[in-house]
């Protein structure tokens, strides 16, 4: 696996033709995880004297993110893209000129030290989602592209009153319509967990998904999934069901939506 990123699949296009009605758009998923684990690289080891709460907790990394990305990738058989090392050595879900792009622990590096860490842990897995979308779309797809994270359920001694979260631009007719379509599977399926769009952060605020639709105003869509932490860490069997849930909603709601894609594979039984 390569330092900054690694796809689970090379690039290409997921099983299966064209639209499956002939009302539907072909559609292709993309799958990332921008803050899948807490690796430390060799490089900047010295920073980081102890694996405190700064590593393991989500200062470090999104707990259950990977594990989600792994799930909806492998439903979908779509092309997933990657980084295990911890969002402190420097934020994949950041600009670069970000005030938040490089951590306390590496900010005051010098300027070319910076550099390297961005040419080897940051923009090898930019490059390989930016070149699988692009094929996408030189193919005549719609991409979907899911971003996935999670989010801690006390926040500033304030209890978070969301499991999960859908992030898009509302602006984007697509990325809404496919949300409330979304939310709408999710309620219908499980009517207890609680949804909500654009919570807990902004689905326009500064990261990859926000950079690839500035890339893409057009057949591109970014949606950004956030899942409790409360489920990863006290309440796998929820958790484990979600993981099953998460995609199958999608593939209904995008279907909703007019979007075709090759099918799912079957759940791991």
């Amino acid at each position: 696996m390569a330092d900054a990123g690694s796809p689970g699949k090379p690039p290409g296009k997921p099983s299966g033709g064209p639209a499956a009605h002939p009302h539907g758009c072909a559609a292709a998923v993309v799958v990332t995880c921008e803050h899948g684990g807490n690796r430390v690289p060799p490089e900047v080891a010295h920073l980081f004297t102890t694996r405190g709460d700064h590593l393991a907790g989500h200062g470090g990394f999104d707990a259950g993110a990977l594990e989600m990305a792994r799930a909806v990738a492998a439903a979908f058989d779509a092309p997933l893209f990657y980084t295990t090392v911890t969002r402190l050595v420097v934020d994949q879900n950041r600009s670069i000129g970000h005030p938040k792009h490089f951590s306390k622990y590496t900010k005051g590096l010098p300027r070319s030290v910076r550099q390297g860490l961005i040419d080897a842990h940051y923009r090898p897995m930019r490059r390989e989602a930016l070149a699988a979308v692009s094929d996408f779309l030189e193919a005549g797809k719609t991409v979907v592209h899911l971003a996935s994270h999670s989010f801690v359920p006390i926040w500033r001694g304030v209890a978070r009153t969301m499991d999960v979260g859908l992030l898009y631009d509302p602006r984007r007719e697509g990325e809404r319509d496919l949300c409330a379509a979304w939310k709408a599977r999710l309620a219908t399926a499980r009517p207890e967990l609680r949804v909500r769009r654009n919570a807990p952060y902004k689905g326009v605020s500064d990261g990859h998904v926000t950079a690839l639709r500035k890339r893409f105003p057009a057949g591109y869509l970014g949606i950004e999934l956030e899942v409790n932490q409360g489920f990863v860490t006290t309440d796998r069997p929820v958790f484990e069901t979600l993981m099953r849930l998460i995609p199958a909603t999608l593939a209904a709601a995008l279907a909703d939506t007019g979007l075709a894609w090759g099918g799912m594979r079957p759940p791991p039984s």
